[in-house]
């Protein structure tokens, strides 16, 4: 079967342990989780957490079948790229010298990423975008030392109102 990867919204009550939980299946089943970001909404009793993840047809069926069936699970439904926009963070910081520090702060400009840190031997840069863009940034960077990397995972939305939620 083809391994399909997809990015689910879930929202969830805002209660502690609701991310375990919804981790901890992922685990018991064998699924992989390849990105997850959580963060409350505009309505503070509501958490949206967003999982990239992996598989064939049935294990994505099941997944959404098994997450909608928690306690504290609102709703579930899949974020199709043409149908949803996905954005990521990563913070990076790159050795450079003083003669370095133009080449990497043009690399960075081409990506419109901001520098956000400036020591005498490195450079922090915030580069936001899709997955991809963020991949092929990073690659760019391989001529130098990247001595720290964070991303945030993937946090998606529906395009338009035609998909919008409303938790009573």
């Amino acid at each position: 079967m083809k391994e399909n990867i997809k990015v689910f919204q879930i929202l969830v009550d805002n209660t502690s342990g609701v991310l375990s939980r919804i981790s901890g299946l992922f685990t018991r089943r064998g699924y992989n989780i390849e990105s997850i970001s959580a963060g409350v909404t505009a309505d503070p009793r509501i958490t949206r957490i967003t999982i990239k993840t992996s598989g064939d047809d049935d294990i994505m069926e099941q997944i959404e079948k098994q997450v909608g069936k928690l306690l504290d699970v609102r709703d579930i439904h899949e974020l199709k790229p043409e149908e949803s926009v996905f954005r990521e963070l990563a913070m990076i910081k790159v050795r450079a010298t003083a003669s370095q520090r133009e080449n990497v702060i043009a690399l960075a400009g081409i990506f419109r990423g901001n520098i956000i840190d400036v020591s005498s031997e490195s450079l922090m840069i915030e580069v936001t975008g899709n997955s991809g863009k963020i991949d092929a940034f990073i690659k760019l960077l391989s001529g130098y030392e990247i001595l720290e990397l964070a991303r945030t995972g993937v946090a998606g939305l529906g395009r338009g109102t035609k998909n919008v939620i409303y938790i009573d």
